[in-house]
């Protein structure tokens, strides 16, 4: 775990910004940096991080890592607010569920949740395994990799598929599958969904009814975007984690960000 920028304020509050699947620390690199010193951010490097070797989906208690890691919070003080991409907010909102964190707010980006059994069929299936290196293209053609040629970053794309391979690709599917059977009414932290609306991934709808699901959940749209919001609108995404501790709004629990 890394502290990003120590703070230079006694109030600054501590964020922990948690990679999806085959990601890095890095990705949120831009976000940090427009990060006012009310903020210290941090950052950690989880089992299924770029460069990972795939065995770390072989554990039954692979997802332990994320928990581990932000219940120990830093230097002696807890996360006051925890942000996750994709696959790693899923992990975190299934220890949400379990009620085995309770950080004072969460950001969820990009995450995968569909609220009933019947949402999933064999095209949902054949989509996710056969087109799964798509989001991993995208994300080479937002990142340092952008000046590559799409022949290599397609390249590139195929290997990020067999580095996480096939055990890797169930973990995360497992963990989606099991979006229908969570215990929202558990989740008492305030809780911001982050989707863009031309995610190929993690589909706009199902973000807005995941919010709508939780007892204080707040849901935004950021339009012309796609599966990596921390790489295509930074700007937008820090103002919004900047004041994620002011989510709560008492008279209407579910209201909409725009």
């Amino acid at each position: 775990m890394v502290c990003r920028r120590p703070a230079t304020r006694s109030d600054a509050v501590r964020i922990l910004f948690l990679h999806g699947l085959a990601g890095r620390p890095a990705v949120w690199d831009q976000v940090v940096d427009r990060l006012g010193d009310e903020v210290e951010p941090w950052d950690a490097e989880l089992p299924w991080h770029a460069l990972a070797d795939g065995t770390w989906s072989h554990r039954d208690d692979c997802d332990d890592a994320l928990v581990s890691t932000v219940a120990a919070g830093a230097a002696g003080r807890p996360f006051d607010v925890v942000v996750a991409h994709s696959y790693s907010a899923g992990v975190l909102l299934e220890a949400l569920a379990a009620r085995r964190l309770d950080p004072s707010a969460v950001v969820l980006i990009s995450p995968f949740y569909r609220p009933s059994t019947q949402d999933f069929d064999w095209t949902a299936i054949s989509h996710y395994l056969n087109d799964f290196h798509l989001m991993f293209e995208e994300a080479l053609r937002l990142g340092e990799t952008a000046r590559f040629s799409e022949r290599r970053r397609a390249w590139m794309a195929g290997q990020m598929r067999e580095q996480v391979g096939p055990y890797g690709w169930m973990r995360w599917f497992q963990q989606y599958l099991r979006t229908p059977f969570l215990d929202l009414s558990a989740v008492r932290v305030p809780a911001l969904v982050i989707t863009g609306d031309r995610d190929i991934a993690a589909r706009p709808d199902d973000g807005r009814r995941l919010a709508a699901a939780l007892p204080d959940g707040r849901f935004t749209l950021f339009a012309d975007c796609g599966h990596f919001p921390m790489l295509e609108q930074p700007d937008r995404v820090a103002r919004l984690v900047s004041g994620c501790t002011h989510i709560r709004v008492p008279d209407d629990p579910h209201l909409e960000l725009t």
